[in-house]
């Protein structure tokens, strides 16, 4: 490795571990830097919002690797440390100390942030966000001496927050601007489900209501004031209103971006030199019917782990571009949703089980094809419909639905 420039990664996300290890499982010698931002090590999202919450996992069994990974793989991890901006001419990544860094390659898995709320009363004590561990271990420390929390977000962080709120035994009110539950990433049929599911459990769900004003006592949260002139009283508030990429460092430097940088099945940007992978990527998706679509970002294991992998195997020369069918999971309550593949309106929605036992699954088929599936406590349907999915498999819409059908034993149609 000596006298090589280095592979230097901005960004100790999933996708930047699993970057930089790929890399070295496909023979890359040069050196490989790793900078992260926060004092702890690489470490797993997906518990924040869950299991840690709730106090089923604790915050060391988050750590993406063992102590002696780093150094065993060769890869010189700076934790604590920003890049504050890039020169890909140059190729140099300046740092928040003063120095900089020369690179051969550039990696930026450099995540995203929490979408702030523009009002009265946001940077109160008693409200949070949620996406570092950080962020988890305050907020776990608040529910603590909370009785009442209001969660401003009916989406996967919010539901996910609010079923381990109840789970600790407190109030919980979730509020939501749109006329139902994760309205952009599930049908209606899946939204009610899920806010009865929540209702059930005690949540108070309050659909087409947006928060205008957190009210205060002593500079702490005591209320959120809503558009209806209702309010809710609460000791914690929980903001979980979506995500923003960090595309900064890529924008400043003259790379493209949209939603996220701009990037091709190999991770590759706009910048020669410059990949990027991740929840700040952005690239196209083709699904089971063979449709693309424009440039998008998934905040995915699955997305981390493809983008990562791709852009690895095209750094070393082996050239194998993001696949695989798009998948994601929530856990809330006993209720595990695992979700496959990517719908679009017009799409044909196909029920098999009963929500009303907790255990179902919806198929999403186009032109008889089977793109996406959604399933609750079904795992054995969520990984055939990955597997039809990646197939692009037609099957007859009501044998789909019969659930005296074996699916394991039957084979769809190419």
């Amino acid at each position: 490795m000596a006298g090589k420039l280095p592979l230097v990664i901005v960004g100790a996300s999933y996708a930047g571990t699993r970057l930089a290890a790929t890399a070295r499982d496909l023979g890359y010698d040069a050196p490989i830097i790793l900078l992260g931002e926060e004092s702890h090590r690489p470490y797993q999202r997906p518990p924040l919002s869950k299991g840690l919450l709730a106090g089923s996992v604790a915050p060391d069994e988050l750590a993406l690797w063992g102590e002696g990974f780093y150094a065993n793989h060769a890869i010189d991890l700076r934790s604590g440390v920003r890049a504050t901006g890039i020169d890909p001419r140059a190729r140099e990544v300046r740092l928040d100390d003063g120095s900089s860094l020369r690179y051969a390659t550039l990696a930026l898995t450099t995540g995203a942030r929490c979408r702030t709320l523009a009002m009265a009363g946001a940077g109160l004590d008693g409200v949070f966000g949620l996406r570092s561990l950080d962020d988890a271990l305050r907020l776990r420390a608040a529910l603590a001496d909370a009785t009442r929390v209001c969660v401003i977000g009916g989406g996967f962080i919010g539901l996910e927050v609010a079923a381990s709120a109840r789970r600790r035994g407190l109030a919980v009110e979730v509020v939501e601007s749109a006329p139902r539950l994760l309205a952009r990433a599930v049908s209606p049929r899946l939204s009610s489900y899920l806010e009865r599911a929540h209702r059930l459990r005690g949540v108070e769900v309050r659909l087409g209501r947006q928060v205008r004003a957190l009210r205060a006592d002593a500079g702490r949260v005591v209320a959120a004031e809503l558009d209806d002139g209702g309010s809710i009283a609460c000791d914690v508030v929980v903001v979980g209103v979506g995500a923003l990429p960090n595309v900064e460092l890529a924008e400043q430097a003259g790379i493209a971006t949209r939603n996220g940088i701009v990037v091709d099945g190999f991770g590759r940007t706009s910048a020669p030199g410059v990949l990027a992978a991740g929840d700040v990527a952005s690239l196209a998706h083709v699904d089971g019917a063979g449709d693309a679509s424009p440039p998008l970002r998934l905040e995915s294991i699955h997305a981390a782990n493809e983008g990562a992998r791709a852009a690895a195997s095209g750094l070393c020369g082996q050239m194998r571009a993001f696949g695989g069918v798009p998948w994601f999971w929530s856990d809330q309550y006993e209720l595990k949703l695992q979700m496959a593949g990517l719908t679009r309106a017009g799409d044909t929605a196909v029920l098999r089980g009963d929500p009303e036992a907790d255990r179902f699954s919806e198929f999403h088929l186009r032109d008889g094809r089977v793109v996406a599936a959604h399933s609750v406590n079904r795992p054995g349907e969520h990984m055939l419909a990955r597997r039809w999915i990646e197939a692009g498999a037609r099957i007859d819409a009501r044998m789909l639905a019969d659930t005296s059908v074996d699916l394991k034993g039957w084979q769809p149609t190419p």
